[in-house]
């Protein structure tokens, strides 16, 4: 059986993917610039790279650890509306809706960082999510 909200948890698996390469190639060549040799480095501790690398290589790495936060609550509630057969008509839009506004974050964070924008964004699509996880719920209660 196709349901429609999947082609949307694959594309944000994908973006993800693509912040993925992203934060490697960035965060790599910012270390190779200051000299850092990471086969030498011994342990490390999440954002001790804040303050050592370039604010601009540090949005793209932030942004990949925010794709890693809120939208693995996206794919728990698109895969169970998926499967309960509700992943199609207004739910898939909601799901279309939640992953654009969270590519166009991802770019805001990336390039020009304006936490006001970013704000709205996060809002906009937490709003998605909000309605996608109360249809699941509903389905899972009343099916």
């Amino acid at each position: 059986m196709h349901s429609g909200i999947l082609a949307p948890v694959a594309l944000l698996a994908l973006w993800s993917m693509v912040m993925l390469a992203w934060t490697l190639t960035t965060r790599m060549g910012a270390l190779k610039k200051m000299g850092v040799d990471i086969s030498k480095v011994r342990g490390t501790k999440p954002n001790m790279l804040d303050g050592v690398l370039p604010d601009k290589t540090m949005w793209v790495a932030h942004n990949y650890n925010h794709l890693m936060e809120q939208p693995t609550a996206f794919y728990a509630v698109a895969l169970a509306l998926a499967i309960m057969g509700m992943g199609d008509g207004l739910n898939a839009w909601l799901a279309w809706g939640y992953v654009l506004i969270r590519i166009v974050r991802s770019l805001v964070q990336a390039t020009t960082n304006i936490v006001g924008i970013r704000f709205m964004l996060f809002v906009l699509s937490s709003l998605c999510l909000v309605a996608l996880a109360l249809h699941a719920l509903l389905g899972a209660l009343l099916h």
